[in-house]
């Protein structure tokens, strides 16, 4: 589901998600270069955490997401490097 889906959705359930989060959700999203995925994953975190939407906790969830993925990516690929060599 995109982020639009998925914040769609989430104000068909009530959610109000107002200008200053929807400009905090675009901003990380690009400040980090994360997938909608994660994107989803840290709204919903932050929903769930703080009971509304707190943008600077939003970045942080979405930062700390983005760089375990790419951590687990790195360490994916050097396992399979290693594998493939021995």
């Amino acid at each position: 589901m995109t982020t639009r889906e998925y914040i769609a959705f989430l104000q068909a359930k009530g959610f109000k998600l107002g200008k200053e989060a929807l400009g905090f959700i675009a901003f990380g999203q690009g400040y980090t270069a994360a997938s909608d995925e994660l994107v989803n994953i840290a709204i919903e975190t932050t929903l769930k955490q703080q009971f509304c939407f707190d943008g600077s906790y939003f970045i942080e969830v979405l930062e700390r997401l983005q760089k375990e993925t790419n951590t687990n990516k790195k360490a994916r690929n050097y396992v399979r490097t290693f594998e493939s060599s021995h």
